[in-house]
């Protein structure tokens, strides 16, 4: 099955326990809660006793929930392919299975999702104020979390940098772009990064995936830790992404630039698929033909 709807969390909830009840090689737990209280789910495919690995992160921007798809769309494909005792791009699954676990969180921003495909509720007790932020009720465009954070500005990584932008713009709460009282303020971004922290050990590699644009991060400022320009330059191999360099208010605040710069290991941010957010879910396939040899091979690259 291809997943090409955008998902609220709802339907993303219903997908994965689904997906759960059919296949006892994946788990779903939970990382912790949005700011309403929807719990933020957290897939993990491979055994419990594998040594090593990684974290796929999805949607951070409620403008971007087309990610979520992609994702869904890889487990999908690495469930049916253990099933078979299949190899995909030379790998086998159960092989990847047994040393790897692929820990994947595929919204971490559930009310932004909620706001941007459902409008706000009436009994939403913030619902005047979010109106305000949005200077509308029409949330097609909004991207922050429920109370107007944006959680890639979230992170402990050149904060207060980026807190003297924003008295220099005027950034303020909103659907976009402001970076909340102080680093982890927003339960989403601290739920995840106390993940990180518990499983920090095994944890090798980040990936999180944004739109637009067809480009990959993979310095926090001018830290590049080892392997991730080498690693950079294969992720640029196999999706035909370009490596960049985050500029202006995107090199603040970020997951990559958090994890890169706390824990001196390879993070790298996907900006994909082209257009202007929110991309058509019409993307969806060709994101996820352009990732998919790198999602089943990132694991191994450590």
């Amino acid at each position: 099955m291809e997943f090409t709807r955008e998902l609220d969390h709802s339907k993303l909830m219903e997908r994965l326990n689904v997906l759960q009840e059919n296949h006892r090689e994946m788990s779903v737990s939970y990382i912790g809660e949005s700011v309403f209280g929807r719990a933020i789910p957290l897939v993990t495919l491979g055994d419990k006793t594998a040594q090593k690995s990684v974290l796929y992160v999805s949607t951070h921007h409620a403008s971007e929930n087309i990610c979520t798809s992609v994702l869904l769309n890889f487990i999908e494909d690495y469930l049916n392919a253990f099933d078979r005792f299949a190899q995909i791009y030379q790998i086998n699954l159960r092989y990847l299975f047994k040393m790897r676990k692929i820990y994947i969180v595929p919204m971490l921003n559930p009310d932004g999702v909620e706001y941007r495909l459902n409008g706000i509720k009436e009994d939403n007790p913030i619902k005047d104020r979010i109106i305000a932020y949005n200077a509308s009720q029409d949330f097609s465009t909004w991207s922050a979390n429920g109370r107007g954070v944006d959680l890639n500005h979230n992170y402990n990584a050149y904060f207060e940098e980026y807190k003297e932008i924003e008295r220099e713009r005027g950034i303020s709460n909103g659907k976009t772009r402001y970076s909340g009282e102080y680093p982890e303020s927003e339960p989403e971004v601290s739920a995840l990064c106390n993940f990180i922290r518990y499983n920090a050990d095994e944890l090798e590699g980040v990936l999180t995936l944004h739109t637009q644009g067809e480009e990959i991060y993979f310095k926090s400022k001018e830290i590049t830790p080892d392997k991730g320009e080498h690693i950079g330059k294969i992720i640029s191999r196999l999706t035909g992404y370009k490596l960049s360099r985050a500029e202006g208010e995107s090199a603040y605040g970020g997951l990559t630039d958090w994890f890169i710069k706390e824990f001196n290991k390879p993070s790298f941010t996907l900006e994909c698929g082209s257009g202007e957010n929110p991309l058509p879910v019409s993307q969806t396939m060709e994101i996820y033909s352009r990732l998919k040899e790198l999602m089943f091979t990132f694991p191994i690259l450590f």
